[in-house]
C-alpha cells in the first residue's frame, strides 16, 4: 500500500519528467555535435593554400668560399700529411668557389618587404627570391636580429606584390590547426599541416618565445610562415628537434608577436633598439622565497647585481625582487627580459620591488640594450677583514686576506667572506657552493666577518624562517641561493 501511494503521488509529474528527459537528450546530442565540430579536421586546406601561396617565397643564397693554398685536407702532424700534400700539389691551389643554400620567407607588404630567418641569409653575397608565380628578384638585407634569428629583406617589384599579415600569436591555443609553407629540402612551394603542440617554448635565446607544432618542418623550411586558419602568420618556422635532420613532428616557429616588434624596428632603423633596465637577475625558487621577508611564493625576478645604468640611477638595489614592471606582474626572469626588451628606449616605467619585506615603487627611464652590453658592475668600498675562520652550515669561511685576494684574483673592490672549504655531505655542497666562492651578503645584508654571518644565521632562526639567503659571487658573477638554518652545527 505504501508503494502504491508513492507511485500515484508521482504520476502527476510524469509529463514534466518526460519533457525534462527529452530536453536533456537534445542538449546531450547538441553538445556532442559541437564537440565533434571543434575536434574535426578542416575539410580541406586547399582554399587557405590558394589564398596565401602568392605571398610565400623560396630564397636561394650564394656565398663565396675561399680557396686553399696549403694542404688543409688533414690535420697538421698527421701521418698522412705528406701523402695529401703531394696529391694536392699535383692539382695546384684550390680556387675560391660558390656555395648555395636554400630557405623560405614571406612577403609582408606590397612594396616588397620580406621576412625570413637570419641564419638563412647570414654571410650571403647574393640573395635571390623566387615567387610562387615563377619570377625571381634579387633582394637586399634591410636588417637582421641574431637574437631572434629574424632578418628583413627588400625587393623592388615592378607591380604590387601579394602579401600576408601577422596574427596575434598570444591567442593561439594548444590543439588548434596550423599550416606551414616553404621550401623543404629544395622541393619548392610545399604545404604541411598540423596543430599547435605547445606554446612559450624556450630553446637557447634570451628572447625566445616559440610555438611548437607537429606540422612537417624540414631543412629549407626555415624562415617560412606558420599560418592559422584565418590565413594570418602566427609564427616563423625556425628550428626542428630531430636526431637525423628530418622532421619527427617537433618543430618550432618564433611567435609572431615577437617577430612583429623586431620587424617594425628593422624597417624603421635597420637594427633593433631594445629597452635596457640594467640589472642582473635570477629566478626566485621556493627555497629562496622562504628566505625573503614578505614573499609568500616563488615569483618575480631577484636582482643579483646593479651596475651603472638606469636601474641604479632609479635607486634599485641588489636583493630587490622585481614584482611588477610597467603594470605587468612578473612571474620569472624570462618574462621580465622579454617585457623589458620590447619596451621603447627612453620610456619611463614604474617598477614595483620588494625590499626588506615592503614594496617600493621606482621610476626607471630605460636605456638601450645594444649600447650597454659591456656595462661594468659597480665597485664597492673594501672593508677591513679579520683573519679568523669559522665553520657554519657546512662551510668554512674566512675574511678576505691579501693572500686570498691574490690566489682568487679578486679585485681591490671585492668584499665579503671567502669559502675556504665545503663539506661534501652538506646542503651547501649540494647547492653548488665550492671553495673559492665569495659570500657577499647574507639575509640581504653585507657580511665581511664570520661573526656577521653567524649573526645573520641567528637572526633568521629567531625570526622563525627556515632559510638564509646568500649572495654568492664566483669569478665576479653573482647569484643567490638559500641554505637551511635548521641543520645542526
Amino acid at each position: 500500500m505504501q508503494a502504491t501511494a508513492l507511485t500515484r503521488a508521482a504520476e502527476p509529474l510524469a509529463p514534466l519528467r518526460a519533457l525534462w528527459l527529452a530536453a536533456l537528450a537534445a542538449a546531450f546530442v547538441l553538445a556532442q555535435a559541437l564537440g565533434a565540430h571543434a575536434r574535426a579536421a578542416p575539410e580541406s586546406f586547399a582554399d587557405l593554400a590558394d589564398q596565401v601561396s602568392p605571398a610565400v617565397v623560396n630564397i636561394t643564397t650564394s656565398t663565396t668560399v675561399a680557396g686553399r693554398d696549403g694542404p688543409g685536407i688533414v690535420p697538421e702532424g698527421s701521418p698522412f700529411e705528406d701523402f695529401f700534400r703531394e696529391f694536392q700539389d699535383r692539382g695546384g691551389p684550390v680556387p675560391p668557389r660558390r656555395s648555395s643554400a636554400l630557405g623560405s620567407g614571406f612577403v609582408i607588404s606590397e612594396d616588397g618587404f620580406i621576412v625570413t630567418n637570419n641564419h638563412v641569409i647570414e654571410g650571403a653575397d647574393e640573395i635571390l627570391v623566387e615567387f610562387f608565380e615563377g619570377f625571381e628578384l634579387e633582394a637586399e638585407v634591410v636588417g637582421t636580429d641574431p637574437n631572434t634569428d629574424i632578418a628583413l629583406l627588400k625587393v623592388e617589384p615592378d607591380e604590387p606584390l601579394q602579401y600576408v599579415s601577422f596574427g596575434d600569436s598570444d591567442t593561439a591555443r594548444v590543439g588548434e590547426w596550423v599550416m606551414a609553407m616553404g621550401n623543404p629540402l629544395g622541393q619548392g612551394f610545399s604545404v604541411s599541416a598540423g596543430i599547435v603542440s605547445a606554446r612559450n617554448r624556450a630553446l637557447s635565446g634570451t628572447y625566445d618565445d616559440y610555438i611548437q607544432t607537429d606540422a612537417a618542418i624540414n631543412r629549407g623550411n626555415s624562415g617560412g610562415p606558420l599560418f592559422n586558419m584565418d590565413g594570418e602568420v602566427i609564427g616563423v618556422n625556425t628550428a626542428i628537434l630531430s636526431p637525423d635532420g628530418g622532421s619527427i613532428g617537433i618543430g618550432f616557429a618564433m611567435a609572431a608577436n615577437v617577430v612583429k616588434g623586431v620587424v617594425d624596428q628593422l624597417q624603421q632603423y635597420g637594427e633593433t633598439r631594445r629597452g635596457w633596465l640594467g640589472v642582473r637577475i635570477q629566478d626566485v625558487t621556493p627555497d629562496i622565497a622562504e628566505g625573503i621577508d614578505g614573499l609568500d611564493e616563488a615569483r618575480g625576478a631577484l636582482v643579483t647585481d646593479v651596475p651603472e645604468g638606469p636601474a641604479r640611477e632609479a635607486g634599485m638595489e641588489s636583493g630587490d625582487v622585481i614584482l611588477v614592471f610597467d603594470g605587468q606582474e612578473i612571474e620569472d626572469t624570462r618574462q621580465l627580459v622579454r617585457i623589458v626588451g620590447n619596451s621603447p628606449v627612453g620610456k619611463t616605467v614604474r617598477v614595483t620591488v620588494l625590499r626588506d619585506g615592503k614594496t617600493q615603487k621606482l621610476a626607471v627611464t630605460l636605456g638601450r640594450r645594444e649600447t650597454a652590453e659591456s656595462a661594468v658592475p659597480a665597485a664597492q668600498p673594501q672593508e677591513e677583514a679579520e683573519p679568523e675562520t669559522l665553520d657554519l652550515l657546512g662551510l668554512t669561511v674566512s675574511p678576505i686576506t691579501e693572500e686570498l685576494r691574490g690566489q682568487l684574483e679578486l679585485s681591490d673592490q671585492a668584499q665579503g667572506l671567502v669559502v675556504t672549504d665545503v663539506d661534501p655531505t652538506s646542503e651547501a655542497y649540494e647547492k653548488g657552493l665550492r671553495a673559492g666562492d665569495l659570500i657577499a651578503e647574507a639575509g640581504q645584508e653585507a657580511v665581511t666577518t664570520p661573526a656577521e654571518l653567524e649573526a645573520r644565521i641567528e637572526e633568521t632562526r629567531e625570526a622563525g624562517r627556515r632559510s638564509l639567503l646568500l649572495l654568492v659571487r664566483r669569478a665576479g658573477e653573482p647569484r643567490f641561493l638559500a641554505l637551511s638554518v635548521d641543520q645542526e652545527e
